[in-house]
């Protein structure tokens, strides 16, 4: 995949701009290779990595390996990861031949050009909005994968018809497979979080958007914490759930989670609905009691959270969470 991504990128660069670039793979950490730029007036080398697709979390461990010659070589990159890119001075290169590169010497920002659709992958069930629900149970209760599927389809609130091409499709990705007959385990864990992590932003969390908010007063944010949110139905996510589980953080956006309606939210916590607020609610997404207690979602939710908004601060709090409360369950 390395290759033919970086190979397409510096062919489409060629025909659009006459840039010639030679790329060499290393093994250092961090990087997967060094491209050289072939420039009318000089060369120059830059060290790369080579992503598919590049997101939000991301950002911040790119800007830390990222010096002034250094570039990013994806399949993909969206607009507004494009944008931050550049804000920081960090060069990038699409499979269609768009590209950003400023050094002392050269700047060159080319976009426009679109990829050659290629033949798509076989849709897999397990990372649809409902897959990553039954996912997300299967990440929170180890034991669940072994229970009856009426079971499964159940506790994540999904038709029953759904949970065997779920498993299916986790088991083409090798992350299900059989022990012994009729006893499965998850395995790749870490993966299997990191995709999930990319899925829920991507094609569940935006199903479960039911408004954005302000408070009705602005001093009303100093109390925070004592917003009494419905017992049971109601549950900080996002940064509130990382100030909550590590208090590490002080939020500036606010996430809910919650079974309430919009009339409801209005009335039990005066709130003023407001395109642009601070406060984001979702539609609460599972059953059972996966929360890491009575007002804060589970550790694994909190840590999707703020890892996706590519926030410094906020990953951070997310690699304190994995540290302390996930790392045993991925290893």
């Amino acid at each position: 995949m390395e290759t033919r991504i970086v190979h397409t990128a510096l062919e489409n660069l060629r025909k659009h701009t006459g840039i010639e670039g030679i790329y060499t793979a290393t093994q250092k950490k961090g990087l997967d290779g060094e491209v050289e730029f072939v420039f009318q007036n000089g060369k120059e080398r830059f060290t790369t990595e080579v992503k598919r697709e590049l997101r939000n979390h991301q950002l911040e461990q790119i800007k830390d390996r990222a010096n002034k010659k250094h570039i990013i070589i994806a399949e993909t990159i969206f607009p507004k990861i494009k944008e931050a890119l550049r804000n920081d001075g960090i060069g990038y290169l699409d499979m269609a031949g768009n590209v950003f590169l400023r050094t002392a010497k050269h700047h060159v920002w080319i976009e426009g050009h679109k990829a050659e659709k290629t033949q798509t992958e076989k849709p897999n069930r397990a990372f649809s909005a409902t897959g990553l629900k039954v996912i997300y149970l299967l990440l929170t209760d180890d034991q669940l994968v072994n229970q009856p599927q009426r079971m499964i389809a159940e506790a994540a609130g999904v038709a029953l018809g759904n949970i065997n091409y779920i498993l299916n499709g986790l088991r083409e990705q090798k992350f299900l497979i059989q022990k012994i007959r009729k006893a499965f385990m998850l395995v790749n864990r870490k993966q299997l979080l990191d995709k999930w992590l990319i899925g829920f932003e991507e094609r569940l969390k935006p199903t479960l958007h039911i408004g954005n908010f302000r408070l009705l007063r602005n001093e009303d944010y100093n109390q925070w914490k004592n917003i009494p949110l419905q017992k049971h139905q109601a549950f900080w996510g996002g940064e509130p759930a990382g100030a909550l589980i590590t208090g590490y953080l002080l939020p500036e956006i606010f996430t809910i989670y919650t079974e309430e309606t919009r009339n409801d939210l209005i009335k039990n916590y005066r709130l003023v609905p407001d395109t642009n607020g601070n406060i984001r609610v979702y539609k609460k997404f599972w059953k059972g009691k996966e929360t890491f207690n009575e007002t804060v979602v589970h550790p694994l939710l909190a840590y999707t959270d703020l890892m996706n908004t590519g926030d410094r601060r906020n990953t951070e709090t997310a690699q304190k969470i994995y540290d302390e409360l996930l790392h045993n369950r991925f290893q």
